[in-house]
């Protein structure tokens, strides 16, 4: 079992390796502030202020910039109405839409096994502590 393991990490990083754009595309994922504006928009087309509103957190300078490389990787779409102040809202092209359901199960799974984690987590603080 534990050789096999090992023969899968090293087949893993192979592949991490030799897909130049996979690694990119990991870490654009596992973004804390990418997740909660995909989450946000798997809801329906948002306004700017509401996405501020319902991620909390975030700073505006964070969400912007989030925003346009979402836009720019074709996850978001960004639509200007010509009003005055001008409105604009931000909803997930079907690029997007195909991150939601993974996402999803990745959320499900943080959920299922946070205590475990939490668990193994103190288990080996307080080893290390002594």
């Amino acid at each position: 079992m534990y050789v096999a393991s090992i023969l899968n990490m090293a087949q893993s990083h192979k592949i991490l390796n030799s897909h130049p754009y996979l690694r990119q595309t990991l870490d654009l994922v596992s973004d804390k502030w990418v997740t909660a504006i995909i989450y946000v928009l798997s809801q329906g087309t948002k306004r700017y202020g509401e996405l501020h509103r319902e991620i909390g957190d975030v700073s505006q300078r964070m969400l912007t910039r989030t925003l346009r490389d979402l836009e720019r990787d074709g996850l978001v779409k960004r639509k200007v109405y010509p009003t005055n102040p001008p409105t604009v809202e931000y909803s997930l092209t079907s690029l997007g839409e195909t991150l939601v359901e993974p996402l999803r199960l990745l959320c499900q799974w943080s959920i299922n096994h946070f205590h475990e984690v939490e668990t193994a987590r103190e288990s080996k603080d307080n080893h290390i502590d002594r």
